[in-house]
């Protein structure tokens, strides 16, 4: 499994980048495969702390509706057949935030609620004979 991004180093590459002194930081950089900007955020962390250890992640800033399941639980329950336009208005007038519809459907899959799939419609009488073509029975 590789780095990806907002993921830390491991501590052995970084151990090792601080052991290269003497270096600059384009030259340790290249030689282990990192951004110069990371080999210097590393040794001003060394300078100033003391510490060879990654830092605590910050800035993350917990979703609007984290606070609210149980309400959103109670609502998806009360009204099945809500679009996601109707639950950001109830979540606007009963909870007093203000989500975007992209939020209200993060926030119910996390949750492992679904919304209902199809339009209050009659069923449709077409039959699927392959991917490409359906055959649709004449009344």
């Amino acid at each position: 499994m590789g780095w990806r991004r907002g993921q830390a180093y491991g501590q052995d590459l970084r151990d090792r980048v601080l052991a290269a002194e003497g270096l600059s930081a384009a030259a340790v950089a290249e030689r282990f495969g990192v951004s110069p900007s990371y080999v210097i955020k590393a040794r001003q962390r060394l300078r100033r702390t003391g510490l060879v250890s990654p830092g605590v992640q910050a800035s993350h800033t917990p979703a609007k509706l984290a606070g609210h399941d149980d309400a959103l639980r109670g609502q998806v329950a009360k009204v099945p057949d809500a679009t996601l336009a109707e639950l950001c208005d109830w979540a606007r007038a009963q909870l007093d935030v203000s989500v975007s519809l992209a939020a209200m459907c993060a926030r119910l899959k996390r949750l492992g609620l679904t919304l209902k799939k199809r339009p209050s419609s009659p069923p449709s009488n077409c039959v699927r004979t392959s991917p490409r073509h359906a055959v649709c029975g004449m009344s």
